[in-house]
């Protein structure tokens, strides 16, 4: 016989960035952070800001608090918020699924009540106007006024699947207009490290393109090697 698994199952030890880690990704474009972990990193382009970012400007970096919550049910969502300490990004599987909203307004409140930085989901929301008012930062698929089920199984801390990405409590979420990107645990003192050089990289190119530059060095020597060819 196939016992029936735990409505809901937590894991006890919450791993956590310390406070310099997480401050060193404040502020960071996902793009910066994509590049300094060589073009890896980013979820799929179909978890967006909500609406676009039209009402409500997206942005938050902090550590992951994941929730694996399956297809069509948000127990483990809201089971999650008695674990939220200040700055945490929500993470929610949800299998991908689109028939029926992974959170509303309500749930989205609670969140920042508790403190939370902002909340990503593979599936859409609802109560969008409400969403705004609450001012949380959100990144979904869409919306959709559609309930979802509450009855688990689900569970909260463990590593979840969610965007082509692997996203484990306390890795780092950096999200902001262009999309989402987690940082693994065990690679942020690494990534912090090449994300100083690329920021660095950054003004100073920003600097040129101000001052008038039209084609940078690299392909003018480029155009000038002999791994060139000019046919008529």
């Amino acid at each position: 016989m196939i016992e029936a698994p735990p409505t809901l199952t937590i894991k006890k030890d919450l791993r956590r960035p310390t406070e310099a880690q997480i401050a060193a990704f404040h502020g960071a474009p996902t793009g910066f952070v994509v590049d300094a972990m060589f073009g890896g990193g980013a979820l799929s382009n179909n978890i967006q800001p909500i609406g676009g970012g039209r009402d409500l400007t997206c942005a938050a970096a902090g550590p992951a608090l994941t929730a694996e919550c399956g297809a069509a049910d948000v127990l483990a969502v809201f089971a999650s918020l008695k674990f939220i300490r200040p700055g945490d990004v929500i993470v929610s599987s949800f299998s991908a699924y689109s028939g029926c909203a992974a959170g509303g307004d309500g749930l989205i409140g609670m969140m920042k009540n508790s403190g939370a930085a902002g909340f990503v989901t593979d599936a859409p929301l609802r109560d969008y106007d409400g969403i705004v008012s609450v001012g949380l930062p959100v990144w979904c698929t869409g919306i959709t006024p559609a309930s979802p089920h509450m009855s688990g199984p689900g569970a909260v801390g463990f590593p979840i699947q969610i965007g082509a990405q692997e996203v484990e409590t306390g890795d780092m979420i950096v999200a902001d207009q262009d999309g989402v990107v987690v940082v693994p645990f065990e690679r942020l003192d690494e990534v912090i490290q090449h994300l100083e050089r690329i920021r660095s990289a950054e003004r100073a190119q920003d600097e040129r393109v101000a001052a008038g530059l039209q084609v940078p060095d690299w392909v003018e020597q480029l155009l000038a090697s002999d791994r060139v060819a000019f046919k008529e």
